[in-house]
């Protein structure tokens, strides 16, 4: 009994031990940028983690010398239409799965599944020239569209989770007159809170720091978000803002926190609700 107890602590111990290192190697990059972007001068680069002196000319300098404010509210637009959209277009679609039988059915869930699979910027070229072709580059509605057209492929945690819901609900509303849309937003939708909530935060941090289709498309600086336009901002030679760039970063990451944060609760009970009973 006693050697059990002794591995039981050992097991206990050890966990504790994991878990602390991995909240330092996660922990440290972040507080590294903060504190970086409160450093004096140009580098990252410091033999102390906390800056002898503390200033915050960078953040200053963010919407001095650069169009920050201009990317920042880019950024935001593009990300809130794409996250409404995403969210509507794959709760459509978990519910067309769940709830309707039709032909070939199996066959584009399969086949949405295997597209899922695929990292999205394979089609980065062809996106590019169907974008050229119809006069489309360098327009936050390009971005908007590319970033929301796929989200269908997410509809498996949205049927998982519909799939949890009794169908006896809807059948007793539309024996009260309810056609099929009005089952999905008076039903379906006030029952998924949670789910509509994680995939709301989940989409809007995806898109709010996109840079691969954003610097494809995105060409001038005013039409620029914030992951292209910091990018920008250090990727010449002679380029030695990198304090600044810390500054902007720190800036970049407080609305995701904050949505992560505000609805921590919620999150968890999206992911787990549709992961334990789909």
């Amino acid at each position: 009994m006693n050697g059990y107890r002794a591995k039981q602590k050992l097991g206990q111990a050890v966990s504790y031990l994991l878990l602390i290192l991995l909240a330092i190697f996660t922990l440290y990059p972040a507080i590294w940028i903060v504190t970086s972007s409160f450093r004096e001068g140009t580098s990252l680069y410091s033999e102390t983690m906390f800056p002898e002196k503390w200033t915050v000319i960078h953040y200053k300098e963010l919407f001095t010398k650069f169009k920050f404010g201009e990317w920042y509210v880019n950024s935001l637009k593009v990300s809130l239409i794409t996250m409404v959209l995403t969210v509507f277009f794959q709760l459509l679609s978990g519910y067309a799965f769940s709830r309707f039988r039709f032909k070939s059915r199996k066959t584009i869930m399969s086949g949405l599944f295997i597209v899922g699979l695929f990292p999205s910027f394979l089609s980065l070229t062809a996106v590019y020239v169907l974008l050229l072709t119809v006069d489309m580059l360098n327009t936050h509605s390009a971005l908007i569209i590319v970033s929301s057209a796929g989200a269908a492929v997410g509809y498996l945690l949205v049927k998982g989770y519909f799939d949890t819901i009794p169908k006896s609900l809807e059948e007793a509303a539309i024996i009260d007159g309810a056609s099929n849309w009005g089952v999905f937003f008076r039903i379906l939708l006030p029952l998924s809170r949670p789910l509509i909530v994680y995939l709301a935060v989940t989409s809007f941090a995806s898109i709010f720091s996109e840079f691969i289709f954003a610097q494809t498309i995105l060409r001038t600086e005013n039409k620029q978000t914030l992951a292209v336009g910091l990018y920008n901002m250090v990727n010449t030679q002679q380029s030695t803002q990198f304090t600044v760039f810390a500054a902007g970063s720190v800036l970049v990451a407080i609305p995701v926190v904050a949505l992560f944060i505000a609805f921590q609760r919620m999150l968890v009970e999206g992911l787990t609700s549709g992961a334990d009973k789909g």
